[in-house]
């Protein structure tokens, strides 16, 4: 499987961002085919065929089609030897810390920073509507707990696996990225452990390449 591969996708798209942030650290030759998620291309037979439940992104590596943004990032890193290593795959200790904190991220972390995302960004931009107050509030107590996890572990190393940058990390920034532009913001800032990661991760080229495509504007 030579050649540049595709990423089908939108830069918004905080699922199509993990996977081109990914590429970034590893230092890949992609091209990202738009598809446009604000005039229903997704749900277009052509982007079915490639993701038959119509999301982004889709991933093509010449004959091999992927979907589902965390299992394409785990492709992404594991494929390229060059950049960040991102999987830690030389050491089972560090490799298992990893895959630890991946699966923290994808079962505890994301639904609350998606529903808080949500009813700030998508429902006001996109549908012309106020954030429902209640869904924000409980989903708020729910992240401040996950949170406060956070706020443990990294008192005691600078990433989530440690004293290194992984794929763990990268995973948690887009929705953070996002959340910081709504008044929710100190779930992150106020934290001192969880804010001096997050400055970590953002200060890196490949973060700052991508960053600006997610933001809807703002």
């Amino acid at each position: 499987m030579g050649g540049t591969v595709k990423v089908y996708g939108m830069p918004m798209s905080t699922a199509t961002a993990r996977v081109l942030m990914t590429l970034e650290e590893k230092e890949a030759s992609y091209e990202l085919v738009l598809v446009n998620l604000l005039n229903g291309e997704h749900k277009h037979p052509d982007h079915l065929a490639r993701n038959p439940f119509g999301q982004v992104p889709a991933f093509e590596d010449g004959s091999l089609m992927l979907f589902e943004s965390r299992a394409v990032a785990r492709y992404v890193a594991k494929k390229y030897e060059s950049g960040t290593d991102l999987l830690r795959s030389g050491n089972a200790e560090e490799a298992a810390l990893v895959d630890v904190w991946l699966d923290v991220e994808a079962n505890h972390f994301n639904a609350p920073i998606y529903a808080i995302s949500y009813q700030y960004v998508i429902v006001p931009r996109l549908f012309g509507g106020a954030p429902d107050e209640k869904v924000v509030e409980e989903n708020t107590a729910k992240l401040g707990k996950v949170l406060d996890v956070y706020e443990e572990r990294l008192s005691k190393s600078k990433y989530l696996a440690g004293d290194f940058f992984s794929l763990a990390d990268l995973s948690h920034f887009p929705y953070i990225h996002r959340l910081l532009k709504t008044p929710k913001a100190t779930l992150i800032t106020s934290r001192p452990h969880v804010n001096a990661w997050w400055e970590a991760i953002s200060s890196r080229p490949a973060y700052k390449k991508v960053a600006a495509g997610i933001t809807f504007g703002d």
